[in-house]
Order: structure tokens, then C-alpha cells, then sequence
């Protein structure tokens, strides 16, 4: 089964903390966050960078937003491997890298944790409303990465692999 890895950008424009973009793309965050609870694999680092992140920007209660009780779905079921696969990256000495998964990359240091786990576990990549993901197509290929904008119509028209 294809495991996702979910740019924390999807919680949080699921739970309508995102005033940049419209109500078709918080539905659609919604559906596919829903989705993935009741029948989707989720891949994490076993250090706990993203769900450290997520942490710091969504609510462990699981309320009152759908990017909420996804979070506390991931968080409750981290140790099922059915659910939520953790896989393990190398943080890279290397700040031109930032993970040993990765080539030397320009791509935003906060996010690597979450396209080094995609790597890890042959993961697709869940984005919303983050332009950077479709501006670094090339390395995304480079990679083998698929990276699946949910919200097409708020990222740069440059989508190499990414698709809808």
C-alpha cells in the first residue's frame, strides 16, 4: 500500500487556519486527511522531526479541526505499522544536504525532514498550498519523488511531477 507523507501544510489548511487559500482547497485536505485516517498509510521519521512539527503547529486533542484528529491519529497509532510507518533518516552534517537521503538541494531547510522521509519509505507527498514543492521539479525527479498538490490552483504553474 503507498504510504503519504503529509507537508504539515494539509493539517493546517484542512483545519481553515489558512486565509490564503480558497474553500475548495481546504475540502479537498479535508476528504483526502479523512481518507487517510480511515484506510491510509502515513510515513514519519522515527526521530520524531515531523511529528515534533506538528506538535508545534496542531492540536494533540484531535479538536476541533480535521488537521487535529489527523495529527492525534497519526500521534495514537505511530507504533502500527498497518497505519503509520516510521522509517529512518540520517540528519547530514552537511547544510548543503541537511539529510544523508539527500543530494546537496536548495530546497527549504524546514522541509527536508519531510522529502527525506518520502525517500526513506518510497512515500508519495501530500501538499496543499507550499509553492516550493513544485519549484524544485527537477530534484524531486532526481529523486523519484511524487509529490500530489492538492490544491493545483495556489502553487506555481511550473508542476514537473506533481499532479492533482
Amino acid at each position: 500500500m503507498t504510504a503519504f507523507v503529509v507537508d504539515t501544510n494539509v493539517a493546517i489548511v484542512a483545519n481553515g487556519c489558512a486565509a490564503q487559500v480558497d474553500q475548495l482547497c481546504q475540502l479537498t485536505c479535508v476528504r483526502k486527511l479523512k481518507s487517510l485516517v480511515a484506510e491510509g498509510v502515513v510515513a514519519i521519521d522515527d526521530g520524531m522531526l515531523i511529528l515534533n512539527e506538528y506538535i508545534r503547529c496542531l492540536n494533540l486533542s484531535g479538536k476541533p479541526g480535521v488537521g487535529d484528529a489527523f495529527f492525534k491519529h497519526v500521534f495514537d497509532n505511530q507504533c502500527q505499522s498497518d497505519r503509520v510507518r516510521r522509517v529512518r533518516v540520517t540528519p547530514s552534517a552537511d547544510d548543503r544536504r541537511g539529510f544523508e537521503e539527500l543530494p546537496e538541494n536548495s530546497f527549504d531547510p524546514e522541509d527536508r525532514k519531510f522529502l527525506a522521509v518520502a525517500v526513506a519509505a518510497n512515500a508519495v507527498v501530500l501538499n496543499a498550498a507550499d509553492r516550493h514543492w513544485s519549484q524544485h521539479t527537477a530534484l524531486m525527479s532526481r529523486l523519484g519523488v511524487d509529490v500530489r498538490q492538492l490544491c493545483p490552483q495556489h502553487v506555481s504553474e511550473r508542476t514537473g511531477r506533481t499532479r492533482p
